[in-house]
């Protein structure tokens, strides 16, 4: 079993490039999907196929949601329903929530893509293997700032909630199997300290690549919530709270936040490890880099104004060149490992014609993607995990199946 933490489900991007809905794709659904009705008929065939607990889709083509149904349980022994407004974690995605913020900031004149990190940060972060190197926000942002993530130090900054049950198969699961604690949350600015400053607890050479920043690419979590506290730093006002104002307010994402204190208990999806294995409710220090939670219908106003933007069309969060800037190629050609992405923008991940990112975390897999042209595009909540091989076998089976509905959908709609 690998560690279910620190691999964000990044192949998600090699195994389903969304085909646009404007064109003929030879792997769809044989069988011709023209309606709504139609489209809940497949999916519900392939949710009784399926391992997972419960999922939703949204489908938005033309600025305007064409399709939103969910399946299956948010509870399974409670005998809940997942709906529209089940609110789960969505993994990596939201990095992409980083990548707004970001792109705010910019826009307000705070910093700039090529500023100094440190010309922000209220104190200096460097990389002792290359101690005269410039770590820009642009590096950050494109997963090449030579800031790496550690196994250990990122495990430990994942924690269990205090008063959840510490007796139940899962949260025996977690404590046992991968070292999870109960424990408060450390603030973020404290655990990045703790990370990259030289008196931290967790501060490592193993922290650090040996090369220059934008000479290679790893993803890295850690260095994404750095960015994330960049925002904070720079505008003195905490990274929850900026999201909440500039990003979430002004979409209308009432159902979405980092904590899960401030969601309505009643709409909470558990997370599964398996159907027979439900899994207590954690967060993670790192929280900006895949701990924002959210739902379909929520997330699905959030892809609508993406698309908007990728086609200049929107100035809902920022300009229009703001947009622009969120989904320009900003990586030379072949920077990339082979397979994975074609180009990076401020976290998206460019895909020849396909701008998209996924997130996977212990039982949440997710994927969110459209067409450059912001036309079309689809997202997919699961409560399920992907962290072993057999449960990545099987959301990657599931992914598919729903990915080639869609497509057929979109293409006779």
């Amino acid at each position: 079993m690998k560690n279910p933490i620190l691999f964000p489900l990044i192949p998600i991007l090699i195994a389903l490039a969304f085909y646009s809905c404007d064109k003929n794709d030879d792997n769809t659904t044989p069988v011709t999907i023209a309606t709504p009705a139609e489209l809940t008929a497949v999916l519900n065939e392939i949710y009784e196929d399926s391992d997972a607990p419960g999922f939703a889709v949204s489908v938005v083509k033309n600025d305007a949601v064409l399709y939103q149904q969910p399946f299956g349980k948010a509870d399974i022994a409670g005998n809940k329903a997942y709906t529209n407004q089940s609110t789960q974690p969505i993994g990596s995605i939201s990095k992409t929530f980083v990548a707004a913020a970001m792109v705010k900031a910019i826009e307000q004149g705070h910093f700039t893509l090529e500023t100094d990190i440190n010309d922000i940060l209220p104190v200096e972060v460097k990389n002792p293997k290359q101690p005269n190197a410039v770590i820009k926000v642009k590096h950050l942002v494109t997963h090449t700032s030579g800031l790496l993530d550690e196994a250990g130090a990122y495990l430990q900054a994942y924690h269990i909630l205090p008063g959840e049950d510490l007796s139940t198969e899962g949260a025996q699961l977690l404590v046992n199997s991968f070292g999870v604690q109960q424990r408060e949350t450390i603030p973020l600015d404290e655990f990045l300290a703790e990370y990259y400053l030289k008196d931290g607890d967790w501060y490592s050479m193993n922290n650090f690549a040996s090369t220059t920043p934008g000479s290679t690419w790893n993803y890295s979590n850690i260095a994404s919530s750095l960015a994330a506290y960049l925002v904070e730093a720079a505008t003195g006002t905490p990274f929850k709270q900026y999201v909440t104002r500039y990003i979430l307010q002004p979409l209308g994402m009432h159902n979405t936040a980092y904590d899960i204190a401030d969601l309505d208990a009643a709409n909470i999806a558990k997370l599964y490890w398996d159907k027979s294995i439900s899994l207590p409710n954690y967060a993670n220090d790192s929280y900006p880099d895949g701990s924002i939670m959210t739902c379909n219908e929520d997330l699905a106003k959030y892809l609508i104004d993406m698309m908007k933007g990728a086609k200049g069309q929107s100035t809902t969060l920022f300009s229009s060149t703001g947009y622009a800037m969120l989904f320009d190629a900003l990586l030379p050609t072949g920077k990339m490992p082979t397979g994975l992405a074609e180009n990076q923008g401020i976290f998206w991940f460019l895909n020849g014609g396909n701008i998209q990112h996924d997130g996977s975390d212990p039982g949440t897999t997710c994927n969110l993607q459209f067409d450059k042209n912001g036309n079309s595009g689809y997202l997919l909540l699961t409560n399920m995990d992907a962290s072993s091989d057999e449960h990545e076998a099987a959301y990657f089976e599931l992914a598919e199946k729903v990915h080639n509905a869609v497509v057929n959908f979109c293409q006779n709609n």
